[in-house]
């Protein structure tokens, strides 16, 4: 168990592609948010839940914290994460890869590097919401969002949020790791839930595995 850095769940809100709260869709009798938080009360001793809608989070008995900046998407999330945090160091995961595990989260967070944030490349595409993200980062994103000025042009507001964390994670020089051949990964460690499709997709991968047991 880590007792020296933060788990920080971004529970993440109404999603327009998926149609409902990710949060609460089921797996089995477990919801994505309980099989989140259980998997990182597994392996981290302090945990804590971003939501601009606490309420709806009250039965896991966890601190749970909301955006300061509202309406700024994921970015605003892990500033409000990192602030509340009471550790430098942070372990930041979203309701999005509910196929995440105990390995790979140990992997990312033992991997040595002096880099304020360390995040796997996999599947082709950067994964930033698995991630160990420092404290030190808070100046850096409320600057970010304290500029009028908009550096990144798109006329999907979903993308332009989505594409401000890539941006930033860019511009910090993280560490980019390859976690291929590591214990705990898989092709479908990243999955990412994001419409009715994906999350058929990943009904089919569990059902998949528990007939092969």
């Amino acid at each position: 168990m880590y007792t020296d850095i933060t788990g920080i769940i971004l529970a993440g809100g109404k999603s327009t592609r998926m149609g409902a709260n990710k949060s609460f869709l089921k797996i089995g009798e477990q919801t994505i948010i309980e099989r989140i938080t259980y998997l990182m009360k597994s392996v981290i001793t302090n945990v804590i839940i971003i939501s601009n809608t606490p309420d709806e989070y009250t039965f896991l008995n966890l601190p749970i914290f909301e955006d300061v900046y509202k309406g700024k998407g994921p970015l605003a999330g892990i500033h409000s994460g990192l602030k509340n945090s009471d550790t430098q160091k942070d372990f930041i995961i979203s309701c999005d890869i509910p196929l995440m595990n105990k390995e790979m989260i140990e992997f990312i967070v033992d991997y040595k590097t002096d880099k304020s944030i360390a995040v796997c490349k996999a599947n082709g595409f950067l994964q930033p919401f698995a991630g160990l993200y420092n404290k030190s980062l808070v100046n850096e994103i409320e600057n970010i969002f304290s500029d009028k000025s908009e550096h990144i042009n798109h006329t999907n507001e979903n993308e332009r949020k989505q594409c401000k964390v890539m941006s930033f994670i860019k511009s910090s020089e993280a560490e980019i790791i390859n976690p291929e051949g590591s214990i705990g990964y898989t092709e479908n460690t990243f999955l990412n839930i994001n419409t009715p499709k994906d999350f058929e997709k990943l009904m089919g991968i569990i059902n998949h595995h528990q007939n092969k047991m």
